[in-house]
């Protein structure tokens, strides 16, 4: 069989190509697997021909369309690199009986981890100091920080990235507070479920690790943004949907808000994990965030180590390998049935909702 693998860098090779050594997969079938640097979508959808599997990222484009393109060439099984799949038509997938699977949890604790880093970078602007130092300036002006502890930390999300997350910022000796429609009783263990409403008023730092969804799409803006404090923090390194660029922009000129910390942008599949230091950048507000010095822009990073690429390529594989040998899928995003032409019905795990967004 022949897989055709988007989004493809250097890494992922490495990783996949390793994972393939040691998969469960029959002796006797033979992977073709074809690497293609540039993204799916519309324009691309040709190049999966021959394909019976693809494997895509988490800014490759699989609307209705580009699926019903996908199965009109003999692609029967959609593998994900990731773990959110807001960009996958789930219900076409699941009429046209198409295997889809993703990768529900790789190292939550990689993201989590950067996500303090850019509150630590922010709020100690490290980043400014390491800039001054290289020319000599030894000043100190305009590096005030805060002591983060005693301070509160709201997260709104509280899957494993989000406990993730609200373990290493207890250790600072933060209070936590979080917003969640899904309880999850190892943050109880941590610190205390309030309102969206409550979190924002009360929050000096406010960390995004929810899924995006039509009910997240935006969860932050004019109107919430002007329930935090005017001095407060923002985090994201989930989905960049999640925040509403123009708002945030309007709280940063109003000076209604401390500081901005993006790994993720909603309009980042133009521009992410791509070199355009040589060309013109269009996009007037991600530009725009790049001029406040009370803002740092990440290029959806807060995955990328070792132990995440490697536990991505292994399970990405796998599910490959349920595919192949006709295996129930533990990572199935659409059910046995659905695959074989029954009635739609798309599985939403709680599990998936955390990780990579």
């Amino acid at each position: 069989m022949k897989l055709a693998v988007f989004s493809a860098k250097p890494y992922d090779r490495v990783y996949l190509t390793q994972a393939r050594a040691s998969a469960a997969l029959d002796p006797d079938t033979s992977v073709e697997v074809a690497y293609h640097e540039f993204a799916l979508n519309a324009e691309t959808v040709s190049l999966a021909a021959g394909a019976e599997a693809i494997c895509v990222f988490v800014n490759d484009v699989l609307s209705g369309d580009v699926l019903e393109s996908l199965h009109s060439q003999g692609v029967r099984a959609i593998l994900l690199r990731c773990a959110g799949y807001n960009h996958v038509d789930l219900a076409t997938a699941s009429r046209l009986g198409l295997f889809v699977a993703n990768v529900p949890s790789y190292s939550p604790e990689a993201v989590a981890e950067f996500a303090v880093a850019l509150v630590q970078t922010l709020n100690r602007n490290t980043h400014r100091a390491y800039n001054r130092v290289r020319e000599a300036n030894f000043s100190l002006d305009g590096l005030l920080g805060r002591t983060l502890h005693g301070r509160t930390v709201g997260l709104i999300g509280t899957g494993k990235i989000g406990v993730a997350f609200a373990r290493i910022m207890r250790g600072f000796g933060c209070n936590l507070l979080a917003y969640d429609p899904f309880r999850n009783e190892e943050f109880s263990k941590l610190g205390e479920y309030t309102t969206l409403e409550d979190l924002l008023a009360r929050a000096d730092i406010v960390s995004l690790h929810c899924p995006l969804m039509d009910s997240t799409r935006h969860i932050i803006n004019e109107t919430t943004l002007g329930q935090m404090k005017n001095d407060a923090m923002l985090v994201n390194t989930s989905r960049g949907g999640l925040v509403d660029t123009k708002a945030v922009i309007a709280a940063l000129k109003k000076k209604q808000l401390g500081g901005l910390a993006l790994d993720v942008y909603e309009h980042e599949s133009a521009f992410f994990y791509d070199d355009h230091s040589g060309t013109i950048i269009e996009d007037d507000e991600l530009m725009r965030l790049t001029t406040f010095h009370n803002v740092l822009v990440c290029g959806h990073q807060a995955f990328f180590t070792e132990e995440a690429l490697r536990e991505i390529a292994d399970a990405t594989v796998r599910n490959l390998a349920d595919f192949v040998h006709g295996r129930e899928c533990k990572n199935s995003l659409v059910s046995a049935s659905e695959e074989k032409g029954a009635a739609p019905t798309k599985l939403a795990r709680r599990d998936t909702i955390p990780i990579r967004i």
